[in-house]
């Protein structure tokens, strides 16, 4: 029995200024998981649990494995997941997501941490995705920033548009993945294998 409202965790990020998936955007991926299935899902970057809970309250066959590296983020979400009931569909390691070792194939592989290292966790983990399985990457267009990036003052926060920039640019050129973009949320990019001919 959920023993807390999902609206609860969306006013904690608020309050706290924690990065969680908008509304438009959290509504799109589990709709996506509703029309294809989806059963089981690597999501890197946990958070405080926010989108493992929305996506794993799907169904309760779905199963979510999410890496968390933040301590405190970490235990937020550990909380989060035994209020709402679901540590038998919510797997949560604290780890930096480099140091994790899967074997698990998934339908779904959700990258929504460090943007900086975007392409990195698209390298390490399209190996543990099921062939017919599906990359989705959040943040694509960080708060419109992607697209105003000469009226950015911040030097750390330039660089990291062109750390996003770059990532986009290796999805679009990416012989073994067709991307499809979606200016939802802020910004989603839907990455599948291309048949082989």
């Amino acid at each position: 029995m959920v023993r807390v409202r999902v609206e609860a965790l969306e006013e904690y990020a608020k309050a706290h200024n924690v990065p969680i998936m908008l509304p438009d955007g959290i509504a799109f991926l589990t709709d996506y998981m509703k029309e294809h299935q989806i059963k089981n899902v690597l999501e890197i970057g946990s958070a405080i649990g926010y989108s493992a809970i929305k996506m794993a309250l799907v169904d309760p066959q779905v199963h979510v494995t999410t890496i968390e590296r933040d301590q405190e983020r970490y235990n937020l979400a550990c909380q989060n997941i035994r209020a709402f009931g679901l540590e038998n569909q919510i797997t949560i390691f604290h780890a930096d997501a480099f140091d994790v070792e899967l074997t698990k194939q998934y339908d779904l592989i959700f990258i929504d941490a460090a943007k900086s290292q975007y392409i990195k966790f698209f390298e390490k983990f399209k190996k543990n995705l099921k062939e017919d399985g599906t990359i989705i990457s959040d943040n694509l267009e960080f708060h419109g920033l992607v697209h105003t990036k000469e009226k950015i003052e911040s030097r750390n926060v330039r660089q990291l548009v062109r750390k996003i920039n770059a990532y986009i640019t290796f999805l679009e050129e990416n012989e073994e993945f067709t991307t499809t973009f979606f200016p939802i949320g802020d910004g989603i990019g839907i990455s599948q294998r291309k048949k082989q001919s």
